[in-house]
């Protein structure tokens, strides 16, 4: 029997996804519980938005958590490279197999004529997708035209008058017709392979025996199971889970809920916490038990029951579980973690500088320090009328606090160095003086209008402390009274 191999394939565009850790945690049991190999595969083809920091950020946030694997950029391993932007050649290599075997072909439409195509099928109320123009183009022309440089993107010659059946361990059969789904591209005219190519490429070269993912990868999956016929590939088993939700069953989104592993990493939750509540995302422990181990989890998990329905991300029961876990540790345990992870010397190393000139009782650094180590801040009578500083707008202020929560979402960490700058230009372009500008910040981030200085400020309280309380001043600016 083949060992059982799994992957997890995070992109590095942006924060550690609690969404990414719950399918990393199912992985994780799921190959232990077999004996088998868990990969950590980092998927940047998106050279645009991929940076090294996320990457490590992604990474450590994983390790913090207790979820391992034995292959992956960081440990090496028999299948390498495991980042997808080192593996080029081997993307474009088969894409030229496909080529040959006449399972693809070269595209040469330009964006220009995609985007007219588009417009004729929204106006004639069309399915949107490619109309397979290249496709019955003569092997001649098609050599003529790549010889002389002319850029093409290299794309899977689907037949549209089949279906593709695409068996799914907790979903069964899910059919697809082959008319609904798009000749897809496979290699864009830079050689960059899109996702469908370089994970079929990949899980099939890794051996991967099980992909666990998702339920939103169920729409690609059928174009998945043509380029395994079209390669004479045998498919992994596919299985995929449901999405996170919010308690009002809407897809989990940073807009109602904080979703970095960072923000409860920085927020004082405990890892094994996390892990046990993201291990009850839809699946129930025998006896329905709502504190496991992970040891436990691995002995008692079955893949097979797992419940379709949406599991809700509450934050609120995930408060109430990590409380049980700090009552259950002995007094001197709780002390440290709090030194190390509160209040520890690199924290209190960067706040010391901005409070010394404040102070005047070292009593005083508590008081004056709060709003840096609580979660959410509240805004008194005086901080409220600073939100909205006068002669501007409800309207504006919210907008141009929007602006910021956008850029700070961009940011891998904040740095006071260059926020003031970034900040500004933000200011400028929605033509806000930077004291009607920089006041209303101030207060949604500290609920004070007496700070140290605010790039220092923001930067000591962290990215998404700052992300998530502006969004409560926006909340806040809401229930003001008119006028």
């Amino acid at each position: 029997m083949t060992s059982v191999r799994v992957r997890v394939g995070p992109s590095p565009t942006g924060d550690p996804h609690v969404g990414t850790a719950y399918i990393a945690i199912f992985n994780m049991v799921f190959a232990r519980q077999h004996g088998g190999q868990m990969v950590m595969r980092i998927e940047d083809t998106d050279r645009a938005r991929s940076r090294p920091e996320w990457e490590e950020m992604i990474l450590s946030s994983l390790r913090w958590l207790g979820v391992q694997w034995q292959e992956g950029p960081d440990v090496g391993g028999d299948f390498g490279p495991y980042r997808q932007s080192e593996r080029g050649a081997i993307y474009r290599d088969h894409a030229e197999m496909l080529l040959s075997s006449g399972a693809a072909y070269k595209c040469f439409c330009t964006a220009e004529r995609l985007q007219e195509l588009r417009a004729e099928q929204r106006e004639q109320k069309l399915k949107f997708g490619y109309d397979g123009r290249c496709r019955s183009l003569d092997a001649d022309e098609v050599a003529k035209r790549a010889g002389a440089g002319e850029d093409f993107v290299v794309r899977l010659a689907i037949d549209d008058d089949d279906r593709t059946v695409v068996k799914d361990r907790l979903r069964g059969d899910i059919v697809f017709e082959n008319a609904e789904i798009d000749d897809q591209v496979l290699l864009k005219s830079d050689g960059m392979p899109t996702y469908h190519l370089a994970n079929v490429v990949d899980d099939h070269l890794m051996q991967i025996t099980h992909v666990i993912r998702a339920e939103e990868w169920i729409t690609s999956t059928p174009k998945h199971v043509l380029l395994y016929q079209a390669f004479d590939w045998q498919p992994p088993q596919w299985i995929h889970m449901p999405l996170l939700r919010n308690p009002d069953k809407s897809k989990i989104s940073k807009r109602k809920n904080p979703i970095s592993i960072n923000y409860y990493r920085d927020a004082g939750f405990l890892p094994q916490a996390m892990l046990n509540y993201l291990g009850m995302m839809s699946w129930t422990f025998p006896g329905e038990r709502e504190e496991f181990s992970l040891d436990e989890m691995v002995e008692a998990f079955d893949i097979d029951k797992v419940a379709l329905g949406g599991p809700v991300f509450d934050v609120e029961k995930l408060k109430w579980l990590n409380g049980n876990y700090i009552r259950k540790l002995a007094p001197e345990d709780l002390a440290k973690r709090l030194q190390e992870q509160v209040f520890g010397p690199e924290v209190i190393g960067r706040l010391v500088p901005l409070l010394q000139e404040r102070i005047e009782r070292l009593e005083d650094f508590a008081t004056q320090s709060s709003y840096f180590f609580c979660g959410e801040v509240t805004y008194d009578a005086a901080a409220s009328a600073a939100l909205v500083p006068k002669k501007r707008t409800p309207k504006e202020i919210t907008t141009a606090l929007k602006r910021v929560v956008e850029f700070i979402e961009r940011q891998p960490t904040l740095v006071a160095a260059s926020l003031e700058g970034d900040l500004r230009a933000i200011g400028d372009e929605l033509g806000l003086k930077p004291r009607d500008f920089f006041m209303p910040i101030r207060v949604a981030v500290t609920g004070r209008k007496a700070t140290p200085p605010l790039f220092d400020t923001m930067a000591a309280i962290g990215k998404e402390r700052c992300r998530l309380r502006i969004l409560g001043a926006i909340a806040h600016i809401r229930t003001l009274p008119k006028g």
